[in-house]
């Protein structure tokens, strides 16, 4: 079985829509720049790939439940139905949730409603919707939701499922992180020699999801989920495992019914961590075989930051618009590749003019070994 992805909504950094976050993704144009968020001083990095929208008066709460809600309202439109979703089932992938409302709340004295940490509370109100589902699995959390969401299609439960990703940067985090490593990360270089690590970002994104004997009432059809595979193989808190990773794309061809030399485009995870480009890269390169120099290969996070639970969608909006249009976003700051891509076709630099893409592999790993991988299709 199959499903349709018949809406489309993304609000992050580089854009604040579908259109305007693929041309920027094109264009090598990144989101870096110093951070904004909170007093630079007390960390040793000094940037994010921040959404400039706090007022001149300083921070302010419920900043990702408005951009989930921008996400899903755009989704909706795109797939031609109204926002009053009733019973139709939101599924929200998330890392914090609105984690910096509750800074801001404990900090600043920033009035709050705890209610308001489900995104269930800013749905309802919105959009009345009645059944929401919160998804906390780290950064492959829009992934785990998109396969409870064709899972919650293939049983019948609904006709038609919401799935988003949501999450914006946190002071707590951001101070987590800047712990992590060595040498504090200056901006995110995907599988480079000189990466130092990760960097958060935030945005939104969300796509409406039908089952492809039903289209729905304005018979959209941006791209088919083929099949979406996750585990968890707890290996270790942070470090990934290849071979886990690479059972994962195996499920994801084996579900979808494709063969690696099937796949046209990989969406890599691409962290800019020094164990996660190694372990994605083998793992790649392992399960592809001689087949691993024939798709193209990208990853976006070196120019919209690590949205976290958001990131998985997004990487897969950017493939879809990839497939459509033809054009594959480069990796930006890849100057001195690793080892472990040799031979494989990443687009560096400038974005690549590929005709007849048709198959998109998207990879999502989370902390702790949460895996998921996704296979898409071009809309027929």
């Amino acid at each position: 079985m199959s499903w349709i992805v018949t809406g489309m909504g993304a609000v992050a950094a580089p854009g604040d829509d579908v259109a305007g976050f693929f041309d920027a993704l094109c264009a090598g144009r990144s989101a870096h720049a110093p951070l904004r968020g909170f007093d630079p001083t007390r960390y040793r990095a000094r940037n994010a790939y921040e959404i400039d929208d706090r007022p001149d008066s300083g921070d302010v709460p419920l900043r990702a439940s408005r951009w989930l809600e921008r996400a899903v309202a755009a989704a909706l439109r795109d797939a031609g139905m109204d926002e009053s979703l009733g019973d139709v089932p939101v599924l929200v992938g998330t890392t914090l949730r609105e984690l910096r409302s509750v800074e801001l709340s404990w900090r600043d004295g920033i009035p709050f409603d705890p209610a308001d940490l489900h995104f269930g509370a800013a749905l309802g109100r919105r959009f009345g919707a009645t059944r929401t589902y919160t998804v906390a699995n780290a950064c492959s959390a829009s992934l785990y939701a998109l396969g409870l969401g064709t899972d919650m299609l293939e049983l019948g439960e609904c006709d038609t499922v919401v799935v988003a990703g949501v999450d914006t940067i946190t002071e707590s985090t951001y101070g987590l992180l800047d712990r992590c490593y060595p040498e504090a990360p200056d901006r995110i270089r995907p599988f480079d020699r000189d990466r130092r690590g990760m960097l958060q970002g935030e945005g939104a994104v969300a796509v409406v999801l039908r089952r492809a004997d039903d289209p729905g009432p304005a018979g959209r059809w941006h791209a088919t989920v083929r099949g979406v595979a996750i585990n968890c193989d707890a290996a270790h808190p942070s470090a990934p495992d290849a071979g886990n990773i690479g059972v994962a794309i195996r499920e994801a061809h084996e579900r979808s019914g494709v063969r690696p030399e099937d796949i046209d485009l990989v969406m890599l995870h691409g962290t800019g961590t020094p164990l996660n480009d190694e372990a994605e890269a083998t793992a790649v390169a392992e399960v592809f075989g001689p087949a691993a120099t024939a798709p193209y290969l990208t990853a976006i996070k070196c120019m919209t930051g690590h949205t976290a639970g958001a990131s998985g969608l997004h990487s897969l909006v950017a493939g879809v618009e990839a497939m459509r249009t033809g054009t594959v976003p480069p990796i930006v700051h890849l100057d001195d590749p690793i080892d472990e891509v040799a031979g494989l076709r990443l687009v560096r630099g400038a974005a690549a003019h590929a005709e007849g893409l048709s198959v998109a592999q998207v990879n999502s790993f989370g902390f702790g070994g949460l895996n998921a991988v996704a296979v898409v299709e071009k809309a027929v």
